[in-house]
C-alpha cells in the first residue's frame, strides 16, 4: 500500500499530530507551489493566528529529517519544500518572478540516461534545474 499523502506518512512514520502540526501539513498539501517557510507561515496564519514561524520552521526540518518534505535551493537565498514522494520532475525558475515550474521531458531523460551510459554508468536519479527570463516571442 502507498501512502499517498503527507498526513498519511507522518502518521506512518510515527510522528506526533498537534493541531498546529496538521494545519501545515494540510497547507502543504494544498500547496500548487514550492513556499518557502515564510510562506507556510502566512498561510497557516491567516488560518490560526497562534501558528508562530518556529512552529513553522520546526514541522518542516521535522519533516524533512523523516524523508517526507524536500528541500529545494534555486540559488535566490531561499529554500524552498515540496513532497519528497512525487513523480520525477524537474524545475524551470523565472529569474524575474521567483516563480518555480515543474516539468517533464522525455528527450531530456533520454539524454541524460544516454550520457551516463557511455560514461560507463546506470543512473539512479538526478535533479535538473533549468533558470530564465520570460522572453517576447510567443510559444
Amino acid at each position: 500500500m502507498s501512502l499517498k499523502t503527507i498526513s498519511e506518512r507522518c502518521r506512518n512514520a510515527g510522528i506526533r499530530m498537534t493541531g498546529q502540526r496538521r494545519l501545515i501539513i494540510k497547507v502543504l498539501e494544498n500547496s500548487k507551489d514550492h513556499p518557502d517557510v515564510e510562506t507556510l507561515f502566512e498561510r497557516s496564519n491567516k488560518i490560526d493566528n497562534k501558528v508562530s514561524i518556529a512552529t513553522v520552521y520546526r514541522t518542516v526540518k521535522l519533516l524533512q529529517n523523516a524523508g517526507i518534505l524536500e528541500k529545494l535551493e534555486f540559488n535566490d537565498g531561499r529554500s524552498r519544500f515540496e513532497d519528497a514522494v512525487r513523480k520525477h520532475h524537474d524545475h524551470l525558475i523565472d529569474l524575474d518572478t521567483g516563480k518555480v515550474i515543474e516539468f517533464i521531458d522525455e528527450e531530456i531523460e533520454h539524454i541524460q540516461n544516454k550520457i551516463a551510459n557511455k560514461l560507463g554508468y546506470d543512473l539512479v536519479g538526478h535533479k535538473l534545474e533549468l533558470y530564465g527570463k520570460k522572453n517576447d516571442r510567443k510559444n
